[in-house]
């Protein structure tokens, strides 16, 4: 299956493609959105998007870029972007005109209409609104807005209309390579996530656990930051580097149990009704290594996996004082 440039722009301003909270954030520089647009026109692949078809929503979601995304339909599924965020934000961002954005962050993307055919150069560049000479370039973004498009056509030299036009239709006829995976059962969702991020950027599976285990009045990323301010004072701060061994002691304290599959298995109510003992039980770790071995910061711990059966003894209810 293949997705227009049009269809892009319909399903994302009606909340129908999301980006889920475990996704990074838009990183890429305006220049490297203006590349991908040259790429397109100039007919070179750009890869496949896959997304994730769910009916059940994220608590926690992210903007696309700059735009904060409306609320889909009610029971309808929606369709969270697993690999490909780059492209489809910088697509959208450049060619939408429905949504405003919630920051200044974007910047247009203009055709250069005086271009010469070359490979390597690229015929687009990203420009402020008040900085481009309209006579030589062309704003992209009026290519899906019939009256701004005429508009732009008619104010510029009409023996370049030929450029323009051959242009448009380019991102008119393209089709984004597109692969939908359908599941409503999370672990497999991490599973596709990891095997698609393994290639490129390491999966944060923290993130993805945040997720899953986000609420109004709990969010993991939120709750360790807090606890990396107690940690701080015990010169043990640099565990909160190590979200990998962040994860283990979780897992362990919950299911007695640290491997990956135990660790994507936590239910983020056990996470938020148990994170009471889980912080309980990495201070009383700290200060059992402090005080009984002589251990006055992380890095002199020869293997730092010793927190995890550290953490899980001294995990409890009652508040350490």
């Amino acid at each position: 299956m293949s997705l227009s440039i049009r269809n892009l722009i319909s399903r994302v301003s009606s909340g129908d493609i999301r980006i889920p909270a475990f996704q990074r954030d838009f990183v890429w520089e305006p220049y490297q959105a203006a590349f991908l647009l040259d790429s397109i026109y100039k007919g070179f692949p750009i890869g496949t998007v896959v997304l994730w078809k769910t009916d059940a929503r994220l608590n926690s979601e992210k903007n696309l870029g700059s735009f904060s995304l409306p609320e889909p339909a009610k029971n309808y599924p929606v369709n969270y972007v697993l690999d490909g965020q780059q492209r489809l934000t910088s697509l959208f961002s450049a060619f939408q005109n429905e949504l405003k954005p919630v920051d200044d962050e974007w910047i247009d993307i203009y055709f250069d209409m005086l271009s010469e055919k070359n490979i390597q150069e690229s015929s687009f560049t990203a420009f402020d609104s008040n900085e481009a000479d309209l006579s030589r370039y062309f704003p992209v973004k009026t290519l899906f807005n019939p009256i701004e498009y005429q508009k732009s056509c008619s104010a510029i030299d009409q023996a370049l209309l030929p450029n323009v036009h051959n242009m448009a239709a380019k991102f008119y006829e393209f089709l984004i390579p597109n692969t939908t995976f359908e599941s409503d059962d999370r672990n497999a969702v991490a599973i596709v996530f990891e095997r698609i991020n393994r290639a490129g950027t390491e999966l944060d599976i923290f993130e993805l656990l945040s997720a899953w285990s986000w609420s109004e009045d709990f969010d993991l990323v939120e709750k360790f930051k807090e606890l990396q301010l107690e940690i701080a004072e015990h010169n043990f701060d640099d565990l909160m580097g190590d979200k990998d061994l962040q994860l283990r002691i979780c897992a362990a304290v919950i299911t007695g149990e640290t491997t990956p599959a135990k660790i994507l298995s936590l239910q983020g109510e056990d996470i938020r009704n148990r994170f009471g003992e889980i912080q309980n039980g990495i201070i009383g770790a700290i200060d059992f290594l402090k005080v009984q071995l002589g251990i006055s910061h992380f890095k002199l711990l020869p293997f730092p996996g010793i927190l995890v059966p550290l953490s899980c003894f001294f995990a409890t209810e009652k508040r350490m004082e």
